[in-house]
């Protein structure tokens, strides 16, 4: 049997009140691409602009195998015993050939899952490059509407694009694994970079003299970099999601970070440059939707048969595209109007 649709104040009254089963179904209807959906989405999110922006939103991004379900487990129980309400966004990698997606997190965090101070969302990335979902930074809103205090958001660590977490977040933390080889396997420039601070998972055990020459790596390439702050220097530490060992360091460098974002005002300034990022992303996600609709469809089409019949180059036919476009936007005569 089918749920009854809610109105759009039966959403907001529901995620107003921390209800997890409206709030999952808020989520679902921002992900949707249907366009009442949509409409309705922008409708939910606007009705609940006032009670968004108090959560502690830290990133967390890493490879495949450097235990981040295990790591934001642990971390997440050792703060909800605190009384703090945290939100899990947990992104899951979809298939490239089916879009389909293992949506595994949940059965990963089990203890997290059932916590009543907790909420794990697993979404898929949905073909979205940055190991982001389409609609984290939605999702992430109406988690802090829904009362949530920290916003964990779970990348799928593919590399691809840190910065999509970074500019989303207050707090980007980087898992890294022991040894492996050279200990400066896998770190991309632009991670070292982006990472507020560099957290070695899996010291313990025989892991724990690898984890702290690696962690000395990762120091000694930081002297090469210019930091990503003035006023912050990115911390490299070792810890075990395993045993719980130094979990409370790692919080305490977040807890460091938002004291120093909430001096002097850095705090403010950042969300507003979250809001100027998450507009160039939805003005970026509209301008495709429209080459997919109508007259701009047809020349998308054309072009690309033109491409792929070698009669055009693609910077060319791409050209001719965007010349369209703009004509359709800013007519040639335009400038002239408006001197009369």
């Amino acid at each position: 049997m089918a749920r009854p649709t809610l109105t759009t104040e039966q959403y907001v009254a529901g995620v107003a009140a921390g209800e997890r089963s409206i709030l999952a179904r808020a989520i679902t209807l921002v992900e949707s691409a249907r366009a009442d959906h949509q409409a309705q989405a922008r409708a939910v999110l606007a009705a609940l602009a006032p009670r968004t922006g108090g959560a502690w939103r830290v990133g967390i991004t890493g490879v495949p195998g450097v235990g981040k379900s295990t790591f934001i487990e642990a971390l997440g129980t050792r703060l909800t015993a605190q009384g703090r309400r945290v939100a899990v966004l947990a992104v899951d990698p979809s298939s490239a050939l089916s879009g389909g997606s293992i949506l595994g997190d949940k059965t990963r965090m089990t203890r997290l899952s059932v916590d009543p101070l907790a909420f794990v969302r697993p979404s898929p990335t949905s073909g979205t490059l940055g190991g982001v979902a389409r609609k984290t930074r939605e999702s992430l809103l109406l988690c802090e509407a829904a009362g949530f205090d920290v916003v964990l958001v779970e990348t799928v660590g593919v590399g691809q694009s840190e910065t999509a977490v970074a500019g989303m977040t207050d707090f980007f933390l980087a898992l890294m694994l022991p040894g492996a080889g050279d200990e400066l396997q896998g770190i991309k420039r632009g991670v070292l970079e982006l990472a507020d601070a560099i957290a070695v998972n899996k010291a313990d055990g025989d892991n724990v003299a690898r984890a702290g020459r690696a962690a000395q790596g990762y120091r000694n390439a930081l002297h090469y970099l210019k930091p990503r702050h003035p006023w912050w220097a990115t911390r490299v530490l070792t810890c075990s999601a395993a045993t719980g060992d130094k979990l409370d360091r790692v919080w305490q460098a977040v807890a460091e970070h938002r004291a120093a974002l909430e001096a002097e005002g850095r705090l403010e300034t950042r969300r507003r440059q979250q809001d100027l990022t998450w507009l160039e992303g939805q003005l970026d996600e509209g301008l495709r939707a429209l080459l997919g609709q109508g007259a701009a469809q047809a020349a998308v089409q054309a072009a690309r048969a033109q491409v792929a019949a070698g009669a055009l180059p693609a910077t060319v036919a791409a050209a001719q595209v965007l010349e369209g476009l703009r004509l359709a936007f800013v007519p040639v005569d335009a400038g002239a109007s408006a001197d009369r």
